[in-house]
C-alpha cells in the first residue's frame, strides 16, 4: 500500500499552517512553545519547501510567528529536514522524532536538544490533527 501523500505543495502549506495556527492559539501549548523561544527551520525537500518559525514578538499575533521563506530576519537554533510523508506522520502522533533522527528520515542540525526538549508540549495537537486530517483530508490519514 503506497504511503499517503499531499496532493500538492499548495495542499501541504495548507495543512501547515493549519497545524501552526492551532499550535500557536492553543491556549496552553501556545504560550508554552513562545516561552521556550525556540527558532526552528524546516525545510521539507519533496515539496521545496522551507518554514522558518519563531516566538511571536510582543506586538504580534498569536503565540508563533511563522515563514515560509528562508530569507527571515532571524536565525535559527534548530534545523530540521524531512519528507512532507514524515512530517505527516509526526503530527499523527505515528513517527517518533529521536527514531527518525537515527534512522536519517530527519536530518537536523544546530540544537537538536532544545526541539527535542519542546516536542511533548505538540503532542495534544496529536488527536486535533488526526481528526482534522480525517475529516478534511482523508487521503493522509496514516
Amino acid at each position: 500500500m503506497a504511503a499517503p501523500q499531499f496532493a500538492s505543495e499548495d495542499e501541504f502549506r495548507e495543512v501547515m499552517d493549519r497545524v501552526f495556527t492551532m499550535m500557536s492559539e492553543d491556549p496552553d501549548m501556545g504560550p508554552k512553545l513562545r516561552d521556550a523561544d525556540v527558532p526552528q527551520r524546516f525545510e521539507i525537500a519533496d515539496m521545496d519547501a522551507v518554514v522558518n518559525i519563531r516566538a511571536a514578538l510582543p506586538g504580534e499575533d498569536g503565540n508563533l510567528h511563522w515563514e515560509w521563506t528562508d530569507d527571515v530576519a532571524w536565525e535559527p537554533r534548530v534545523r530540521m529536514e524531512m519528507s512532507s510523508e514524515t512530517a505527516n506522520k509526526y503530527f499523527q502522533g505515528k513517527e517518533n522524532v529521536a527514531m527518525a533522527i537515527a534512522r536519517r528520515r530527519i536530518k537536523t542540525g544546530g540544537d537538536v536538544k532544545a526541539a527535542l526538549a519542546i516536542m511533548p508540549l505538540t503532542k495534544p495537537l496529536f488527536e486535533r490533527y488526526r481528526a482534522m486530517v480525517a475529516d478534511e483530508y482523508p487521503h493522509l490519514v496514516v
